[in-house]
Protein backbone atom coordinates (compact mmCIF):
# COMPACT_ATOMS: atom_id res chain seq x y z
CA UNK A 1 0.00 0.00 0.00
CA UNK A 2 1.16 3.53 -0.71
CA UNK A 3 0.16 6.86 0.73
CA UNK A 4 -2.98 7.90 -1.10
CA UNK A 5 -2.04 11.55 -1.29
CA UNK A 6 1.17 12.15 -3.20
CA UNK A 7 2.85 15.51 -3.40
CA UNK A 8 2.73 17.32 -6.72
CA UNK A 9 6.47 16.85 -7.06
CA UNK A 10 6.29 13.11 -6.39
CA UNK A 11 3.40 12.72 -8.81
CA UNK A 12 5.29 14.55 -11.52
CA UNK A 13 8.38 12.42 -11.00
CA UNK A 14 6.38 9.22 -11.19
CA UNK A 15 4.50 10.37 -14.29
CA UNK A 16 7.77 11.18 -16.04
CA UNK A 17 9.28 7.86 -15.07
CA UNK A 18 6.30 5.79 -16.08
CA UNK A 19 5.97 7.63 -19.36
CA UNK A 20 9.43 6.42 -20.34
CA UNK A 21 8.76 2.77 -19.53
CA UNK A 22 7.11 0.07 -21.56
CA UNK A 23 4.56 -2.15 -19.81
CA UNK A 24 7.15 -4.91 -19.60
CA UNK A 25 9.78 -2.57 -18.14
CA UNK A 26 7.33 -1.25 -15.56
CA UNK A 27 6.63 -4.79 -14.35
CA UNK A 28 10.32 -5.18 -13.45
CA UNK A 29 10.50 -1.99 -11.41
CA UNK A 30 10.19 -1.61 -7.65
CA UNK A 31 9.07 1.76 -6.36
CA UNK A 32 10.08 2.96 -2.91
CA UNK A 33 8.98 6.07 -1.06
CA UNK A 34 10.91 7.99 1.59
CA UNK A 35 8.85 9.99 4.11
CA UNK A 36 10.51 13.29 4.96
CA UNK A 37 9.02 16.40 6.60
CA UNK A 38 8.09 19.95 5.65
CA UNK A 39 9.32 21.15 2.27
CA UNK A 40 11.43 23.91 3.87
CA UNK A 41 13.20 21.50 6.26
CA UNK A 42 16.37 19.49 5.82
CA UNK A 43 14.48 16.15 5.98
CA UNK A 44 12.97 16.95 2.61
CA UNK A 45 16.46 17.70 1.27
CA UNK A 46 17.79 14.39 2.67
CA UNK A 47 15.05 12.40 0.97
CA UNK A 48 15.61 14.24 -2.29
CA UNK A 49 19.37 13.68 -2.14
CA UNK A 50 18.99 9.95 -1.46
CA UNK A 51 16.46 9.50 -4.27
CA UNK A 52 18.54 11.51 -6.70
CA UNK A 53 21.50 9.18 -6.17
CA UNK A 54 19.38 6.02 -6.17
CA UNK A 55 17.60 6.91 -9.38
CA UNK A 56 20.91 7.32 -11.20
CA UNK A 57 21.31 3.53 -11.01
CA UNK A 58 17.70 2.43 -11.50
CA UNK A 59 18.54 0.63 -14.77
CA UNK A 60 20.91 -1.59 -12.80
CA UNK A 61 18.97 -1.99 -9.56
CA UNK A 62 15.40 -1.83 -10.86
CA UNK A 63 14.53 0.43 -7.92
CA UNK A 64 12.95 3.84 -8.38
CA UNK A 65 12.78 6.26 -5.47
CA UNK A 66 10.49 9.20 -4.65
CA UNK A 67 10.05 11.44 -1.62
CA UNK A 68 6.90 12.31 0.27
CA UNK A 69 6.50 15.51 2.29
CA UNK A 70 4.94 14.37 5.59
CA UNK A 71 4.20 15.46 9.15
CA UNK A 72 7.66 14.35 10.27
CA UNK A 73 9.31 11.77 12.51
CA UNK A 74 6.39 10.17 14.35
CA UNK A 75 4.23 10.10 11.23
CA UNK A 76 7.04 8.48 9.25
CA UNK A 77 7.63 5.74 11.81
CA UNK A 78 3.93 4.93 12.01
CA UNK A 79 3.66 4.91 8.20
CA UNK A 80 6.61 2.52 7.98
CA UNK A 81 4.95 0.32 10.58
CA UNK A 82 1.71 0.20 8.56
CA UNK A 83 3.54 -0.39 5.29
CA UNK A 84 2.56 2.95 3.75
CA UNK A 85 6.20 4.05 3.56
CA UNK A 86 9.36 2.06 2.84
CA UNK A 87 11.80 4.48 4.45
CA UNK A 88 11.52 7.63 6.53
CA UNK A 89 13.44 10.35 8.32
CA UNK A 90 13.19 10.35 12.09
CA UNK A 91 14.76 12.19 14.98
CA UNK A 92 17.05 9.93 16.99
CA UNK A 93 14.86 10.27 20.09
CA UNK A 94 11.76 9.23 18.15
CA UNK A 95 13.63 6.23 16.74
CA UNK A 96 14.57 5.23 20.30
CA UNK A 97 11.07 5.69 21.68
CA UNK A 98 9.51 3.77 18.78
CA UNK A 99 11.75 0.74 19.13
CA UNK A 100 11.45 0.75 22.93
CA UNK A 101 7.69 1.44 22.94
CA UNK A 102 8.03 4.59 25.05
CA UNK A 103 6.60 8.12 25.06
CA UNK A 104 4.60 8.63 21.83
CA UNK A 105 4.53 4.85 21.26
CA UNK A 106 3.59 3.78 24.78
CA UNK A 107 -0.08 3.19 23.91
CA UNK A 108 0.45 0.99 20.84
CA UNK A 109 3.67 -0.66 22.00
CA UNK A 110 7.12 -0.91 20.48
CA UNK A 111 7.62 -0.88 16.73
CA UNK A 112 9.47 -4.18 16.73
CA UNK A 113 10.13 -4.22 12.98
CA UNK A 114 11.76 -0.77 12.96
CA UNK A 115 15.30 -0.88 11.60
CA UNK A 116 17.99 1.79 11.41
CA UNK A 117 19.73 2.52 8.11
CA UNK A 118 22.08 5.40 8.92
CA UNK A 119 22.08 8.73 10.74
CA UNK A 120 22.56 12.04 9.01
CA UNK A 121 23.09 15.58 10.34
CA UNK A 122 22.78 16.93 13.89
CA UNK A 123 19.49 18.71 14.59
CA UNK A 124 19.82 21.43 17.19
CA UNK A 125 16.55 22.45 18.82
CA UNK A 126 16.10 25.95 17.46
CA UNK A 127 13.97 28.66 19.05
CA UNK A 128 13.12 31.84 17.18
CA UNK A 129 11.36 34.96 18.48
CA UNK A 130 9.98 38.17 17.06
CA UNK A 131 12.41 41.03 17.79
CA UNK A 132 9.62 42.98 19.56
CA UNK A 133 8.45 40.05 21.72
CA UNK A 134 10.68 40.94 24.67
CA UNK A 135 12.25 37.48 24.73
CA UNK A 136 15.88 36.78 25.62
CA UNK A 137 15.49 33.30 27.14
CA UNK A 138 12.98 30.49 26.66
CA UNK A 139 11.20 31.18 29.96
CA UNK A 140 10.17 34.59 28.58
CA UNK A 141 7.67 32.85 26.29
CA UNK A 142 5.35 32.24 29.26
CA UNK A 143 2.06 33.95 28.44
CA UNK A 144 3.01 34.48 24.81
CA UNK A 145 1.93 32.90 21.51
CA UNK A 146 4.27 30.04 20.73
CA UNK A 147 4.35 27.34 18.06
CA UNK A 148 5.19 24.01 19.69
CA UNK A 149 5.27 21.85 16.52
CA UNK A 150 2.78 20.12 14.27
CA UNK A 151 1.03 16.85 15.26
CA UNK A 152 2.99 13.78 14.22
CA UNK A 153 6.34 15.58 14.24
CA UNK A 154 9.41 14.80 16.30
CA UNK A 155 9.59 18.53 17.01
CA UNK A 156 6.31 18.44 18.96
CA UNK A 157 7.35 15.27 20.77
CA UNK A 158 10.62 16.90 21.86
CA UNK A 159 8.88 20.12 22.88
CA UNK A 160 6.50 18.16 25.10
CA UNK A 161 9.45 16.44 26.77
CA UNK A 162 11.17 19.76 27.43
CA UNK A 163 7.98 21.29 28.85
CA UNK A 164 7.50 18.27 31.10
CA UNK A 165 11.06 18.59 32.44
CA UNK A 166 10.41 22.31 33.08
CA UNK A 167 7.14 21.42 34.89
CA UNK A 168 5.26 23.42 32.24
CA UNK A 169 2.24 22.48 30.14
CA UNK A 170 1.02 24.03 26.90
CA UNK A 171 -1.36 26.09 29.02
CA UNK A 172 1.70 28.12 30.04
CA UNK A 173 1.44 29.84 26.64
CA UNK A 174 -1.28 32.27 25.65
CA UNK A 175 -1.46 30.22 22.45
CA UNK A 176 0.21 26.85 21.79
CA UNK A 177 0.06 26.77 18.00
CA UNK A 178 0.69 23.58 16.01
CA UNK A 179 1.71 25.00 12.65
CA UNK A 180 3.67 23.06 10.05
CA UNK A 181 7.31 24.07 9.40
CA UNK A 182 6.55 26.01 6.22
CA UNK A 183 3.86 27.99 8.08
CA UNK A 184 5.95 29.06 11.08
CA UNK A 185 8.09 31.78 9.54
CA UNK A 186 5.22 33.59 7.80
CA UNK A 187 3.12 33.40 10.99
CA UNK A 188 5.99 34.89 13.00
CA UNK A 189 6.54 37.75 10.58
CA UNK A 190 2.78 38.38 10.29
CA UNK A 191 2.59 38.77 14.10
CA UNK A 192 0.35 35.73 14.54
CA UNK A 193 2.83 34.07 16.91
CA UNK A 194 5.67 35.41 19.05
CA UNK A 195 8.03 32.50 18.61
CA UNK A 196 8.50 28.92 17.52
CA UNK A 197 10.49 25.78 18.28
CA UNK A 198 11.94 23.58 15.54
CA UNK A 199 14.32 20.62 15.46
CA UNK A 200 16.24 21.19 12.25
CA UNK A 201 19.64 20.89 10.61
CA UNK A 202 21.42 24.11 9.77
CA UNK A 203 21.41 26.15 7.65
CA UNK A 204 17.66 25.92 7.09
CA UNK A 205 15.35 28.01 4.93
CA UNK A 206 12.76 27.78 7.72
CA UNK A 207 15.12 29.85 9.89
CA UNK A 208 16.75 31.94 7.19
CA UNK A 209 13.48 33.33 5.85
CA UNK A 210 12.12 34.90 9.08
CA UNK A 211 15.55 36.15 10.20
CA UNK A 212 15.77 37.98 6.88
CA UNK A 213 12.13 39.04 6.45
CA UNK A 214 11.41 40.33 9.96
CA UNK A 215 14.73 40.28 11.88
CA UNK A 216 13.71 37.25 13.99
CA UNK A 217 16.12 36.39 16.81
CA UNK A 218 17.59 33.05 17.83
CA UNK A 219 16.93 32.30 21.52
CA UNK A 220 19.20 30.06 23.67
CA UNK A 221 17.76 26.83 25.03
CA UNK A 222 19.71 26.01 28.17
CA UNK A 223 19.42 25.63 31.93
CA UNK A 224 18.66 22.96 34.51
CA UNK A 225 15.92 21.24 32.50
CA UNK A 226 18.17 20.93 29.46
CA UNK A 227 21.06 19.65 31.56
CA UNK A 228 18.81 16.99 33.07
CA UNK A 229 17.57 15.82 29.67
CA UNK A 230 21.06 15.59 28.18
CA UNK A 231 22.29 13.66 31.21
CA UNK A 232 19.36 11.22 31.20
CA UNK A 233 19.05 10.44 27.48
CA UNK A 234 21.88 9.22 25.22
CA UNK A 235 20.19 10.52 22.06
CA UNK A 236 20.50 14.15 23.25
CA UNK A 237 23.66 16.25 23.13
CA UNK A 238 24.61 19.92 23.53
CA UNK A 239 24.88 22.00 20.38
CA UNK A 240 25.74 25.51 19.29
CA UNK A 241 24.27 27.38 16.32
CA UNK A 242 27.18 29.39 14.91
CA UNK A 243 27.05 33.16 15.01
CA UNK A 244 26.60 34.84 11.67
CA UNK A 245 24.91 31.86 10.03
CA UNK A 246 21.65 33.81 9.92
CA UNK A 247 20.91 37.47 9.26
CA UNK A 248 20.70 39.70 12.35
CA UNK A 249 22.11 36.93 14.58
CA UNK A 250 25.85 37.63 14.91
CA UNK A 251 26.46 35.65 18.13
CA UNK A 252 26.62 31.87 18.68
CA UNK A 253 23.54 30.46 20.41
CA UNK A 254 23.69 27.54 22.83
CA UNK A 255 21.08 24.80 22.67
CA UNK A 256 20.89 21.00 22.51
CA UNK A 257 19.38 18.51 20.13
CA UNK A 258 19.10 15.18 18.43
CA UNK A 259 20.27 13.65 15.18
CA UNK A 260 18.37 12.98 11.99
CA UNK A 261 18.21 9.29 11.09
CA UNK A 262 16.97 7.21 8.16
CA UNK A 263 14.83 4.25 9.23
CA UNK A 264 12.98 1.43 7.51
CA UNK A 265 11.18 -1.83 8.30
CA UNK A 266 12.57 -5.34 8.68
CA UNK A 267 10.03 -6.26 5.99
CA UNK A 268 11.83 -4.20 3.32
CA UNK A 269 14.02 -6.60 1.28
CA UNK A 270 17.72 -6.72 2.11
CA UNK A 271 18.77 -5.91 -1.46
CA UNK A 272 16.61 -2.76 -1.57
CA UNK A 273 18.21 -1.37 1.60
CA UNK A 274 21.65 -2.40 0.37
CA UNK A 275 21.06 -0.52 -2.90
CA UNK A 276 19.96 2.63 -1.04
CA UNK A 277 22.97 2.61 1.28
CA UNK A 278 25.34 1.87 -1.59
CA UNK A 279 23.90 4.73 -3.66
CA UNK A 280 24.58 7.18 -0.83
CA UNK A 281 28.01 6.06 0.32
CA UNK A 282 29.47 5.12 -3.08
CA UNK A 283 28.63 8.69 -4.10
CA UNK A 284 29.29 10.32 -0.75
CA UNK A 285 31.15 13.38 -2.07
CA UNK A 286 28.16 14.11 -4.31
CA UNK A 287 25.76 13.53 -1.41
CA UNK A 288 27.57 16.04 0.81
CA UNK A 289 27.28 18.71 -1.88
CA UNK A 290 23.49 18.42 -2.07
CA UNK A 291 22.88 20.44 1.13
CA UNK A 292 25.12 22.57 3.40
CA UNK A 293 23.98 20.54 6.46
CA UNK A 294 25.76 17.49 5.00
CA UNK A 295 29.17 19.16 4.59
CA UNK A 296 30.83 17.71 7.71
CA UNK A 297 29.27 14.25 7.80
CA UNK A 298 31.53 11.27 8.56
CA UNK A 299 30.35 7.91 7.13
CA UNK A 300 31.76 5.87 10.02
CA UNK A 301 29.93 8.08 12.51
CA UNK A 302 26.67 7.85 10.52
CA UNK A 303 26.67 4.06 10.98
CA UNK A 304 26.45 4.37 14.77
CA UNK A 305 25.51 7.84 16.05
CA UNK A 306 21.85 8.23 16.91
CA UNK A 307 20.85 4.69 15.94
CA UNK A 308 19.16 2.71 18.71
CA UNK A 309 17.04 0.32 16.62
CA UNK A 310 18.96 -2.60 15.08
CA UNK A 311 20.61 -1.89 11.75
CA UNK A 312 18.79 -3.44 8.78
CA UNK A 313 20.69 -6.48 7.38
CA UNK A 314 20.96 -4.74 4.00
CA UNK A 315 22.79 -1.84 5.64
CA UNK A 316 24.95 -4.20 7.71
CA UNK A 317 26.02 -6.04 4.53
CA UNK A 318 27.32 -2.83 2.96
CA UNK A 319 28.99 -1.52 6.12
CA UNK A 320 30.84 -4.81 6.61
CA UNK A 321 32.04 -4.66 3.01
CA UNK A 322 33.48 -1.23 3.76
CA UNK A 323 35.03 -2.37 7.04
CA UNK A 324 32.91 0.03 9.11
CA UNK A 325 31.44 -2.74 11.25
Amino acid sequence: MRLQKKSIVSAAIFATMMGSLSVADAADQRFITIGTGGVTGVYYAVGGAVCRLMNKDYKTTGVRCSTESTGGSVFNVNAIKSGELDFGLSQSDVQYNAYEGKKQFDKDGKVADLRAVFSVHPEPFTVLARPDAGVTKFEDFAGKRFNVGNPGSGTLASMEQILSEMKWTKAKFALAAELKPDEMGPALCDNKIDGFFYAVGHPSAAIQDPTTACNAKLIPLEGAAVDALVKAHPYYSYATIPGGMYNNNPNPVKTFGVRATVVTSAKVPEQVVYNLVKAVFDNFDDFKKLHPAFAHLDPKEMVKAGNSAPLHPGAVKYYKEKGWL
